[in-house]
């Protein structure tokens, strides 16, 4: 899904990602999409029988314009907000495997 569109691009701009945080597996963060920018979603993207997002795969959230870089995994939705997306990657993941898996 690409998006040439202008105002999309902006959309895109305004995409905010979380500090990371971790625990003793996993490094976190939040992306927060702006909310508008969910009405421009693939509809294929929500669960028809509650409307929430469903995970996405890495190809699908890099084609709505978030950018991350490698290792990161689209891993909860939380249904009362869903323009958060709640991401994670294996704690240490750059220094084990660098840019390329």
């Amino acid at each position: 899904m690409a998006h040439q569109d202008k105002d999309y691009q902006d959309l895109v701009d305004r995409i905010h990602y979380s500090d990371r945080y971790s625990d003793d597996f996993y490094e976190y963060r939040h992306v927060l999409l702006p909310r508008q920018m969910l009405k421009l979603v693939p509809k294929e993207y929500f669960q028809p029988d509650t409307n929430v997002m469903r995970l996405l795969s890495e190809d699908e959230w890099r084609g709505i314009g978030i950018t991350q870089s490698l290792g990161w995994e689209h891993y909860e939705v939380h249904a009362p907000e869903p323009h958060v997306l709640l991401f994670r990657r294996e704690k240490d993941y750059q220094s084990k495997y660098g840019n390329a898996r």
